[in-house]
């Protein structure tokens, strides 16, 4: 056993001096005891007194105790725990009526896994849920060393069945699979030990459920945990590995990878294990939002695991469906989902949807179907109307190849194997790390350009990722194709917007008390940024800023910064400009630092005494003042070197004016931690003998080459340490920050 184990609520252990009211109490207590120790219990007999018809004796065993008795032509033959175990509690009933123990033998001839016990029926509720999930959820904060302890060993993961008949109790594997899902967790962790899995075994120590997630997904979740996709695709569609993602979004807008799993079904228990799983892995932070398939074992299991989450189903998966469930329906397909998607997009208030849903149900005969009945019984977790105040950032769409999940499509199909899918594993990792360097890279070296003199488009050129003002951008210019018509008037005005471009109309809801804006095309809600209904009302309402509560801060250039965004947009711009100064700065300064061993001996010196004086500075309440001061010096410095070429210009940097504002915010040094860890790499380093000291001045790279090198150690680093890799606390940032070799 690994002593790691802490066990919890520890029973004592059955003695000559105890007494049991009936042998009932006896084998409570036993059960008690066997789910402290971790392992299953058994009534092995029972006798009772042939004059008074009472129970005088009474056996109770681990749940291993004994040999399988089973013929070797036996057709199915069942699985069996039994592997000859002794382990066992005797009582017997005294003349006074009382129990005693007539025997007790502790020895185990197999791990004990306390950590595990509640999988065992015999230590099961009647509700599943909250034995499973609440009942553990009281012991998180120490869980990760106990819950996955007893997963380091070997046997466990090679111990699975591969018999059909099982599929719904452990999953199906091929020869040799469950090793290399070994091999892989234990590379993985080799490479970084933030590296995080978990496996659930059966009664039976079979394995059923395996999860795990890089330590890429934990830092992405730090930042971007406030919606999260669970797909169930491939296992609902019976692709050959059963494979259930957790998937977020960056401020890129692309997808990031929140965690792997391989399911044996779809009951509540291996959801409700899964997502408390995944719970603990991302540090016991739950999402805001979660997206998933319209499943009643994953509403019960979300339910129980994420109380104050808000649970919602994908879009498209709900439309998929319809062909199938609404097959009778094929002949009149195009005119159903005319009126489907009216009701579902065009439905203003909820008494409209009411109102247009009952019409479209009564209209093709629809009262008697169960699904659709569900979808109304939970319309308030899928239809656009319900969806106020929420933003999905991208990833509910109205089909799955418009979903940011599709792309992990081109690496799993139909009859993908594990042992391709691991192959991939590592490829979809590093297509996912390449694609976002190259984002921050183009967001380093480009600046996107203005389209129209429009203030929404100067207001955000420098506060949003390039992708996301491309697309904020699209709905700027679009608002010139919009014609509004004041349907009221009074604090919450309401517009009728016709968009010329799709020739459709919208209702757009402008509240200038609390500057609240809502249309009906919801593309706030389902984006995260305003839509151009929305631009032109508030254009035409004398507002020429967006208001900030509709700047989210997962789609800025501050996305990465532990400081909230500032309301004050002007505030951001001024530290866009401020960072993208210092950074054009620090790479000549690396330039002529790398020249030599001393020059850059210097040059670590200076930035390591100036990192210690900005932290002491920012952190310092009683400097709060001053640091309004400074500031304004520091701006007004700024702008005197960026207007006229002063001693510290370079003939190297001279590549046009579109070289002098490259740049991205947002990269925050961040907390004392984050300084701290910086300084230990820059110390490790400078105390290397393979390190720098190998690099000579006719070995120095391309200016654009520096230019990225330099922009991979600028963004802050925030370690964590831990005494397990099974820990619950395993929310770290770590970027490939490689310094020079």
């Amino acid at each position: 056993m690994d002593s790691s184990i802490v066990m919890v609520n520890t029973i004592s252990e059955p003695n000559d001096e105890m007494e049991f009211e009936s042998h009932e109490t006896a084998y409570t207590f036993y059960k008690e005891y066997a789910k402290s120790v971790g392992f299953g219990t058994a009534k092995l007999s029972s006798r009772r007194s042939r004059s008074s018809k009472e129970f005088i004796d009474a056996k109770f065993s681990c749940i291993r105790y004994g040999n399988k008795q089973q013929s070797d032509d036996a057709i199915n033959p069942r699985p069996s725990p039994k592997i000859g175990c002794k382990a066992s509690l005797h009582v017997k009933r005294r003349q006074d009526g009382k129990w005693y123990v007539y025997s007790f033998v502790k020895e185990h001839n197999h791990e004990l896994l306390p950590a595990q016990a509640h999988f065992f029926r015999s230590h099961r509720n009647s509700d599943p849920l909250s034995n499973d999930v609440r009942m553990r959820r009281r012991k998180n904060s120490t869980a990760g060393g106990k819950l996955f302890s007893a997963y380091q060993n070997v046997d466990c993961l090679e111990n699975f069945m591969n018999r059909q008949q099982d599929k719904g109790r452990s999953l199906v594997l091929e020869p040799g699979n469950a090793q290399l899902l070994l091999e892989l967790f234990m590379h993985m962790q080799e490479e970084n030990p933030k590296f995080f899995y978990a496996v659930d075994l059966n009664e039976e120590h079979r394995l059923r459920n395996v999860f795990w997630v890089d330590s890429k997904g934990l830092e992405d979740f730090c930042y971007f945990s406030d919606v999260v996709s669970f797909d169930t695709t491939y296992f609902t569609s019976k692709y050959k590995i059963p494979l259930v993602l957790f998937i977020g979004v960056n401020h890129h807008m692309q997808p990031t990878l929140l965690g792997c799993a391989l399911i044996a079904d779809e009951s509540v228990f291996t959801f409700a294990w899964l997502l408390q799983t995944w719970f603990i892995a991302m540090g016991e932070r739950a999402p805001q939002v979660i997206l998933t398939d319209q499943n009643d074992a994953l509403k019960a299991a979300v339910a129980a695991v994420f109380p104050g989450t808000r649970h919602c189903f994908c879009l498209w998966h709900v439309l998929e469906k319809i062909p199938k469930q609404l097959e009778f329906l094929s002949t009149w397909h195009d005119s159903f989902m005319e009126k489907f998607n009216k009701c579902i997009y065009q439905s203003w208030t909820e008494d409209q949807f009411e109102k247009r849903w009952w019409k479209l149900v009564d209209r093709f005969k629809l009262r008697d179907i169960k699904w659709v009945q569900s979808l109304y019984d939970d319309r308030a977790s899928w239809v656009p109307t319900f969806m106020r105040d929420i933003s999905f950032a991208g990833l509910s769409t109205s089909s799955r190849s418009e979903s940011l999940n599709s792309f992990f499509d081109k690496y799993v199909q139909v009859d993908t194997s594990l042992s391709e899918f691991i192959e991939q594993y590592q490829l979809i990792l590093e297509d996912r790390h390449e694609e976002e360097a190259k984002a921050n890279f183009d967001a380093w070296h480009e600046t996107p350009e203005l389209k129209s003199p429009s203030p929404f488009e100067k207001q955000l050129l420098l506060v949003y990722t390039h992708e996301i003002y491309q697309k904020f951008q699209f709905e700027v210019l679009g608002a010139s194709a919009c014609h509004l018509k004041k349907e009221n008037d009074g604090v919450i005005t309401t517009y009728d917007v016709k968009d010329f471009e799709n020739n459709q109309n919208y209702m757009v809801e402008w509240n200038t008390s609390n500057s609240d804006i809502c249309c009906s095309c919801h593309l706030f809600e389902y984006k995260g940024y305003l839509c151009r209904h929305a631009i032109v009302v508030l254009q035409m309402s004398g507002v020429f800023s967006i208001p900030p509560k509709y700047i989210l801060k997962r789609w800025t250039n501050a996305a990465l910064s532990k400081y909230p965004i500032s309301e004050k947009l002007e505030e951001v711009q001024s530290k866009v400009r401020r960072f993208n100064d210092l950074c054009r700065r620090a790479i000549i300064l690396g330039e002529e630092g790398s020249l030599s061993q001393e020059s850059y001996y210097m040059a670590l010196g200076a930035l390591s005494e100036a990192l210690k004086q900005c932290v002491n500075f920012n952190n310092s309440v009683e400097n709060a003042a001053l640091a309004t001061h400074v500031d304004c010096n520091v701006e007004e410095e700024y702008q005197s070197t960026t207007t006229s070429n002063d001693k510290f210009s370079d003939p190297k940097m001279k590549t046009g004016k579109k070289a002098a504002r490259t740049g991205v915010a947002g990269r925050s040094l961040g907390s004392v931690e984050n300084i701290e860890g910086n300084k230990r790499k820059l110390g490790a380093v400078s105390g290397s003998n393979d390190g720098f000291q190998q690099m000579e001045p006719n070995d120095l790279r391309s200016h654009n080459a520096m230019q990225m090198q330099f922009h991979s150690m600028v963004p802050a680093t925030m370690f964590h340490n831990v005494s397990s890799p099974f820990h619950t606390a395993t929310s770290t940032h770590l970027h490939d920050n490689h310094l020079p070799p």
